[in-house]
């Protein structure tokens, strides 16, 4: 079977991703003076660089996965909009090539599903579907707090609560710089 886009990166980004793998503490201590050697700040020094490691190899992993998602999803709508354009417009010239050469396109050849088949696609779509929810829930989230932050800010303007007291000054500077620029353009 060949290696997944996830297996890929996990394998050149990760390993060997612990500290202690990189370096052992005895060696790390041995980088410092004789006279610092045995103090506790580099041993808590070598612990803080090993937790930053560790949320940093975490992140990383983070990342992969939604890299791969991600890129799982790009794919999904490039065969997509592919299909979609050769059912629009077919194109007579990749018809004669497809029929004298076979099928040129680095797409996969639509096979039939088998049950087992079937079951990973699925559940991919639904997770798929179920991340494309959530990031629209989240997305009408920032999008409703920043129409009630527009709304708050407008209800100021209308009772003539302004947040700053130079702002009538400066929208008039503005609007007297753009009339400027009109007239000499």
């Amino acid at each position: 079977m060949a290696p997944t886009e996830a297996t890929i990166l996990s394998s050149f980004l990760l390993p060997p991703s612990p500290l202690p793998s990189i370096i052992s503490l005895r060696t790390f201590i041995e980088l410092f003076p004789r006279s610092q050697q045995s103090s506790p700040e580099v041993r808590a020094l070598y612990r803080d660089l090993q937790h930053q490691r560790a949320r940093l190899t975490d992140a990383v992993g983070r990342n992969i996965v939604t890299e791969t998602k991600r890129g799982n999803a790009q794919r999904r709508t490039v065969v997509r909009e592919r299909r979609r354009a050769e059912k629009e417009s077919p194109d007579d010239e990749v018809d004669v090539e497809n029929a004298l050469f076979g099928p040129s396109s680095n797409l996969p050849t639509p096979k039939p599903h088998t049950l087992t088949s079937i079951l990973p696609e699925m559940e991919t779509a639904a997770t798929d579907i179920s991340e494309e929810i959530r990031r629209l829930e989240e997305e009408s989230r920032t999008m409703l707090e920043e129409m009630r932050s527009t709304v708050g800010g407008l209800s100021d303007l209308r009772y003539g609560r302004l947040a700053s007291e130079q702002l009538p000054e400066e929208v008039l500077e503005g609007l007297e710089r753009l009339e400027n620029s009109c007239r000499g353009a």
